[in-house]
């Protein structure tokens, strides 16, 4: 093997040096399960009530720079969330499962999981289960940060790197797709990525779900309700959303988060991995079935989501196509975190959308059918005076 070139050890030793450290114990899901890579911010007061938080969003302050309020849900909205689950739990392992099997056709078995915190992370856990039962695969398994408009986080890529080294294969993972905002932020930070650094990261992003038709590795591109989007940090791990802030987070430092131990009590992250996972060898057959169909006759993503979205924009007169927020596990976050506007749904006997129902009563905003949507629904942010 010939010598590297000075360009290309240098090259290296942008990501290869300094030796990041180790990363904190963080979130209450098993050691063997996932490794997350973030600061502890768990001391930080970074919390800012809705209202406060979604004027400060729209008049310019970056959503990383601060968190929401967790949603604290009711004895009845937890009881949807359990119902959901005793519903759908085939349906997500199914999922589940042929994710996992289209990735170790396509990328073989020298793999590392990045799954995209923090929705990605039990999908990144389910996915990694899966591998171990059916193919007897230990998979490392990380969970990063990636932000819309800051990009992904360097630092935790380089760290794993540093671990793993460069001829493996790094999957990213998150839970489902919407408009496909953070799709196109993966294929842009690992253009970057290659260009800072010259290591060649793979933008395919496996979800479990793809409605917005644009990821190429997918379980499903039904959009339906996974369980994990009903609920915030205690279906993640206990982690909050990831923080982005220069007065925070180092030259070295992974991106930031809370660790939400006060919560462990009412904690449903591990009874939601577990559930699923003791389906998988009832659907493992079908998985193979599916995952085999879907590799012999693939179809490419086509971005079809955006048409339907231009068109709600169009509709309402919304100048900011980010108020627009499609697919259940969207909506969800429409309504848990921000100020809603208008629900708008395919049908009202969707079973898919009990807990959007609910939350959008609790909340007041308008529930609208739209039966032609590519969606079983949207949510829209309350825009500001003016707008809408």
């Amino acid at each position: 093997m010939s010598e590297p070139t000075a360009q290309q050890a240098q090259t290296q030793s942008n990501w290869a040096e300094p030796a990041l450290a180790a990363p904190v114990p963080l979130g209450s899901y098993r050691a063997d399960d996932v490794v997350f890579l973030l600061k502890d911010l768990s001391d930080v007061q970074l919390e800012r009530g809705t209202e406060e938080r979604e004027e400060a969003i729209q008049t310019g302050t970056h959503y990383s720079e601060m968190l929401p309020e967790e949603y604290q849900p009711t004895e009845e909205y937890v009881g949807l969330f359990h119902k959901a689950l005793q519903h759908s739990a085939t349906q997500v392992a199914l999922a589940a499962g042929v994710v996992s099997e289209c990735i170790v056709r396509k990328r073989g078995r020298q793999l590392v999981l990045v799954s995209l915190a923090r929705a990605g992370t039990p999908v990144g856990i389910l996915i990694k289960r899966y591998m171990q039962q059916v193919y007897g695969l230990d998979v490392p398994h990380y969970s990063i940060s990636i932000i819309r408009g800051k990009g992904i986080d360097e630092n935790a890529l380089k760290y794993i790197l540093q671990q793993h080294g460069t001829d493996v294969q790094l999957q990213f993972v998150d839970g489902w797709t919407g408009k496909g905002a953070i799709r196109r932020v993966l294929m842009q930070a690992c253009r970057q990525f290659q260009e800072r650094y010259g290591v060649q990261l793979s933008d395919d992003l496996a979800v479990l779900a793809d409605p917005g038709r644009c990821s190429d590795t997918y379980g499903t591109r039904e959009d339906f309700l996974i369980p994990s989007a009903c609920l915030n940090s205690t279906v993640s791990g206990l982690m909050s959303r990831t923080v982005l802030r220069s007065d925070l987070i180092g030259e070295h430092d992974f991106h930031g988060s809370k660790f939400y131990r006060h919560w462990l009590e009412q904690d449903l992250s591990n009874l939601f991995v577990d559930r699923i996972s003791a389906c998988f060898a009832t659907v493992q057959q079908e998985a193979v079935q599916r995952a085999t169909a879907l590799l012999e006759q693939p179809e490419p993503g086509d971005w079809q989501g955006m048409e339907d979205i231009r068109s709600i924009q169009e509709q309402f007169g919304l100048s900011d196509i980010n108020l627009i927020k499609p697919g259940v596990g969207e909506t969800t976050r429409v309504l848990l975190r921000r100020v809603p506007w208008k629900i708008l749904i395919d049908r009202e006997d969707n079973p898919h959308l009990q807990h959007i129902l609910h939350l959008a009563r609790e909340r007041g905003a308008d529930i609208e059918i739209k039966p032609d949507m590519t969606y079983a629904c949207c949510g829209i942010i309350k825009p500001r005076d003016g707008d809408g």
